[in-house]
């Protein structure tokens, strides 16, 4: 039974996923937390071991596959990690100063434990690599841009390439031959614009910042605000950057960041839950249209992640009223609770509106495999 080991390391945790290839489910999976505090594990190396020793004998794995947030505008695909690919990563780390240390801290201590299994990175950003330069490209000063790699890179790469891949499937058309509009709606949220399994735009910018309002980031904003609240407010730039990615979003409209208790205040009346529901639903709207313009028309609209998967009250909410764009949904079909890929449009609507669950640690086993064996 061949295996690859999927391991997605944050700065204090590693959460991990062994997927049996023939199968394509996970036979073991589990997180290892608090790493680095008093009294818990001290560090990843150690954290790694611990892991290893709780899965026992019996496996053969054959490729670790590393989530790795951003991989800048070198990496387009799964690359197989040798020392300097992980410098490379590291280096990386301006871009992604949140989570590519955590994601080297985790390829080190996998490498050091399984020296003689092949390792492999597979980027959050590989997938939007794709993007023409029109929609990749920021409009400030070329030579700077170039200099410090500023432009769109797009993340949740993996969830958008599972799931526009699955959705294919599921409609029986040929991935090359399918628009999508892919909506990953959970905590943090984006939309991907994918054309023939290629993605053409997405939400997210030079970091995850951009886009969709999502628990506690802000999403699109006008860059002037930022000089505005420096200059007014005298706010630094660390407490602006705190503000925008930690106390933003829905956090920052209504004081809490999780969406169940966001509608709850919502159904009592409370009028900073309606607003930023308002808020939240008028953002999503406007990246289909946007996107629907970018493809020329679309074959299937897909809701995937946590809020997109679960909660069917938002899912028709935010579209309500585009019919006149063929999309709409099906009231029982969208209250049906399963774990597997459906559809909540009316049987013969114009535009497929599906849901399609996406597994992340299975693209990336995939990814990890096609290079490794």
């Amino acid at each position: 039974m061949s295996e690859v080991f999927v391991v997605n390391s944050g700065s204090s945790s590693i959460k991990y996923q062994l997927i049996d290839l023939e199968t394509e489910s996970s036979s073991v999976g589990g997180l290892i937390e608090r790493i680095g505090e008093p009294g818990e594990v001290p560090d990843h190396t150690t954290g790694m071991l611990q892991v290893l020793d709780s899965l026992g004998g019996g496996h053969d794995i054959v490729a670790v596959g590393h989530r790795v947030v951003h991989g800048g505008p070198s990496f387009t695909g799964p690359t197989l990690i040798t020392d300097r690919v992980e410098s490379e990563i590291d280096e990386l780390s301006a871009l992604a100063p949140l989570h590519n240390p955590a994601n080297v801290l985790g390829i080190r201590a996998a490498r050091a434990a399984m020296p003689n299994v092949p390792h492999v990175a597979v980027f959050d950003t590989a997938f939007h690599q794709t993007m023409p330069a029109a929609a990749y490209t920021y409009a400030i000063d070329a030579e700077l841009a170039q200099k410090y790699k500023v432009r769109r890179y797009g993340f949740h790469g993996t969830s958008h390439k599972y799931v526009s891949e699955e959705a294919a499937r599921f409609l029986g058309r040929p991935l090359e031959d399918t628009k999508t509009i892919v909506l990953h709606l959970g905590n943090g949220a984006s939309v991907t614009a994918v054309d023939g399994g290629k993605s053409v735009d997405t939400s997210m910018g030079l970091t995850p910042l951009q886009g969709l309002v999502m628990g506690s980031r802000s999403g699109d904003i006008d860059p002037a605000v930022i000089f505005h609240l420096s200059r007014e407010a005298g706010l630094s730039i660390d407490e602006l950057d705190v503000l925008l990615n930690r106390k933003s979003g829905l956090l920052g409209l209504t004081g809490t960041g999780d969406m169940r208790d966001v509608q709850e205040a919502a159904s009592r009346g409370n009028r900073p839950a309606l607003d930023a529901l308002a808020v939240w639903r008028h953002r999503i709207r406007h990246y289909i249209g946007a996107y629907i313009a970018t493809l020329g028309g679309i074959d299937a609209l897909v809701f995937t992640a946590g809020i997109g998967e679960n909660n069917s009250l938002l899912r028709r909410r935010a579209l309500a009223g585009l019919q006149f764009l063929g999309i709409e949904v099906d009231d029982d079909r969208n209250e049906l609770q399963s774990r597997h890929t459906r559809y909540i449009s009316p049987e013969g609507a114009r535009v497929s509106v599906l849901v399609v669950p996406t597994n992340e640690e299975l693209e990336i086993a995939r990814q990890a495999a096609s290079i490794s064996m």
